[in-house]
């Protein structure tokens, strides 16, 4: 019996790729885009800054009053109950004149604090005198600078507010424009073809749930990669379903190749006769294709055809979801210029129990209860996609690790990834 030849049973498999290995070389292929937008500020939400956004003025310009109230003197004011004369009115957008000693103002919220004026006493706090028109009962005892907002507490000039790389959020949109910026420079968008491949794939709306023949899915990668894409402000070229046919696909890669930044597909990616991406991309271009010690989602590729970028994920739909929050999104974050794109974790009490860890690191989902702890989704099956619907996150669980009720684990919110 020859012998010398190994059995494929002993053929030995390639060793797992730790994630943050592979997130790492990732981002290091990951070189900033060439080029970058003016766009409305009104329109910048999700984009990434360009430059940075120094501020022209102080953020209040002056003084002015937090509050509806009566500014006053507080030196004058010696015992609670003392009467004075209202001596002006100042609005918002308004500029009074000097207080006069013995006088208070009325002064509304945002107006700012007339000369003399050291205090602001609120509204609630006084008493108009129905008798005597004009004056004033002070209740309470105001301290120097009570509810004043000070010129320049906010935003300082010349104080840079937003820095080159930042992803713009609402608020961050509302502090530009309270230093008149009506425009933003932000880096140029992403292109991104994605594509699904497999003869098992249906579009919804095509056909009928009744209808559907023996061994059909419907295609639902294709929606959440593509919602995922636009949230990231992702220029997406949705290029459908692939057949699973070498020419076919050989045709669609090189179609994407030519206008876009990065080829995203999704199923495909193994080693089995039908799966036609890893020979497609290595004719074109070069392939890494990596076993990742991550669960869900063990298949994950990476290479270049042209000038593109391409990672080709799993096809099972939370390997694919957790996948391209992973290492997908920090990748077009770094090409938008964003330094730290790693999503921040808190601790939180596991209120389940896992009697034994997986080989691999594991992406758990849960959801947060009412009483601060952390529930456990039945089936972590990495097609379940019930399971990233029904919970807020996943706990970051390391290899092999079991899970006591009470023990703390690390907690990744979608909210960090999904914003």
């Amino acid at each position: 019996m020859n012998t010398s030849a190994a059995s494929p049973a002993s053929v030995a498999r390639p060793p797992l790729k730790a994630l943050d290995d592979a997130l790492a070389e990732l981002l290091a292929c990951a070189k900033p885009l060439a080029g970058q937008e003016t766009v409305s500020t009104f329109d910048a939400d999700g984009r990434v800054l360009a430059q940075d956004v120094v501020s022209a003025l102080q953020v209040p310009p002056e003084d002015n009053s937090a509050m509806d109230g009566y500014a006053v003197r507080s030196t004058e004011l010696a015992d609670e109950g003392v009467v004075l004369k209202v001596s002006q009115r100042i609005p918002a957008g308004s500029t009074g004149s000097t207080l006069e000693p013995g006088t208070v103002a009325r002064i509304f919220t945002g107006a700012p604090i007339p000369e003399g004026a050291d205090a602001v006493v609120m509204q609630e706090d006084c008493q108009p005198l129905p008798d005597r028109e004009g004056f004033v009962r002070i209740q309470q005892l105001p301290r120097p600078g009570q509810w004043i907002r000070r010129a320049g507490e906010d935003v300082r000039r010349g104080a840079t507010v937003l820095s080159k790389g930042e992803r713009l959020t609402p608020a961050a949109l509302g502090l530009a424009a309270s230093i008149g910026m009506d425009v933003l420079q932000v880096a140029a968008r992403p292109r991104v073809a994605l594509f699904s491949t497999g003869d098992e794939l249906v579009m919804p709306g095509e056909v009928a749930p009744v209808q559907m023949r023996p061994g059909a899915i419907y295609n639902s990668n294709r929606f959440f990669l593509r919602a995922l894409l636009l949230r990231l402000g992702c220029e997406v070229s949705d290029l459908g379903i692939v057949p699973d046919q070498r020419e076919a696909t050989l045709a669609a890669l090189r179609n994407a190749s030519q206008n876009h930044d990065l080829i995203l597909t999704s199923g495909g990616v193994s080693v089995g006769e039908e799966d036609h991406i890893k020979p497609a991309v290595q004719q074109l271009g070069s392939l890494d294709l990596w076993q990742i010690a991550m669960k869900p989602g063990k298949p994950f590729a990476y290479g270049r055809v042209g000038s593109a970028h391409f990672m080709g994920l799993p096809g099972n739909p939370v390997s694919s979801f957790l996948t391209f929050l992973l290492l997908v999104q920090p990748f077009l974050l770094r090409l938008q210029g964003v330094v730290d794109v790693a999503p921040r974790s808190i601790a939180v009490p596991a209120h389940f129990t896992l009697a034994k860890g997986d080989r691999r690191r594991e992406f758990l989902r849960v959801r947060r209860n009412a009483a601060g702890g952390l529930e456990l989704f039945a089936n972590q099956s990495s097609g379940v996609l019930t399971s990233a619907v029904w919970g807020d996150g996943v706990v970051d669980n390391p290899a092999g690790q079991t899970i006591a009720h009470g023990d703390i684990v690390r907690f990744i919110a979608f909210s960090e990834w999904l914003a």
